[in-house]
């Protein structure tokens, strides 16, 4: 009896060593830095570092070296990093610069619009007599250009849309001018505060837009391209030039007026960012011109100084 105890004590002690043989086998690395920091010594190292805790493990960690190792991840950040942040400034900034770049020269585009009407009617003999009923400033909106009549110097026959010959030949020549522009335009009919009288069928509604409308015939004939007319509208006797005097002939007009591109074009915000390259270079280049060109005279001091959406209307006519 007493060997058969022996042989299985060594049977099983076989069983456990083959079994641990196959284990090695098939356990990956990993697995094995577990089972390792698993069965580590019953008494692990000690860190005696200090820190603030008062308790009886205060300072103190019972945690094995290398235990749990394989459970630490990485701590991403989901805040922006500083960078990150600068560069969307410095790109918004830029695009702000490069908005106002392009208005700048839009604005001179138009000034030298301005300028050159005034000079064309200026030369005109005929139309010259006429340049006291022409009207032509910046607004909010762009450039405006208003052919109003005077007391006695109607541009209209009274209570009509037919246009006298003086004022055709005063919107040809605008015409010639401001077609050369990219801009969109608007084309709005005013009239007084005079009316029909009660009953009238035919109002300054439709005398306003019949008016507008009959200006932009004449533009059209005169070479302005049909798909940069934006709108043309009847204002009737709503916006007077002389609001204290509504009766005032002057406030019978037409107002043509060249939009800003930021205003009609969705696709402005685009054009300026695909324009920053250009303005920086031009940017860059004055810099540097500016250096070349300074001049500096030391005085007895030190000091230095330097030198030298409208909305497109649907038809040809639009009532606010």
């Amino acid at each position: 009896g007493a060997w058969k105890v022996a042989y299985a004590d060594f049977v099983t002690a076989m069983m456990a060593f083959f079994l641990l043989l196959w284990l090695l086998n098939v356990t990956t690395d990993d697995e094995k830095n577990a089972i390792s920091n698993y069965f580590d010594p019953t008494h692990p190292k000690v860190s005696q570092a200090e820190s603030g805790a008062g308790g009886v493990l205060g300072g103190l960690t019972v945690a094995p070296e290398g235990a749990m190792a394989s459970n630490v991840q990485p701590i991403s950040s989901t805040t922006p990093s500083g960078t990150s942040v600068n560069n969307k400034t410095a790109k918004k900034d830029n695009l702000e610069k490069a908005k106002e770049e392009l208005r700048k020269q839009e604005e001179e585009r138009m000034q030298n619009a301005k300028a050159e009407i005034e000079k064309a009617i200026e030369s005109d003999s005929e139309l010259k007599a006429l340049k006291d009923q022409l009207l032509i400033d910046m607004t909010p909106e762009g450039l405006r250009i208003q052919v109003i009549d005077k007391e006695g110097k109607p541009m209209f026959a009274s209570g009509s849309a037919r246009m006298f010959e003086k004022t055709r030949l005063l919107l040809e020549k605008v015409t010639e001018i401001i077609k050369k522009q990219p801009n969109e335009l608007s084309v709005r009919g005013h009239t007084d505060s005079v009316g029909y009288g009660p009953g009238a069928t035919y109002t300054n509604w439709e005398l306003s837009a019949d008016r507008a409308n009959s200006s932009r015939r004449v533009m059209l004939e005169s070479g302005f391209p049909p798909e940069r007319i934006n709108n043309v509208v009847g204002k009737a006797d709503t916006e007077h030039l002389f609001k204290d005097d509504p009766t005032n002939a002057s406030n019978r007009r037409i107002s043509i007026i060249l939009l800003k591109e930021e205003l009609t074009n969705p696709d402005f915000e685009k054009k300026a960012a695909a324009a920053l390259p250009d303005i920086r270079k031009k940017t860059e280049e004055e810099i540097e011109e500016e250096k070349e060109n300074d001049t500096y005279i030391q005085q007895p001091t030190g000091v230095f100084p330097k030198m030298g959406t409208f909305k497109k209307s649907s038809g040809n006519v639009e009532f606010p």
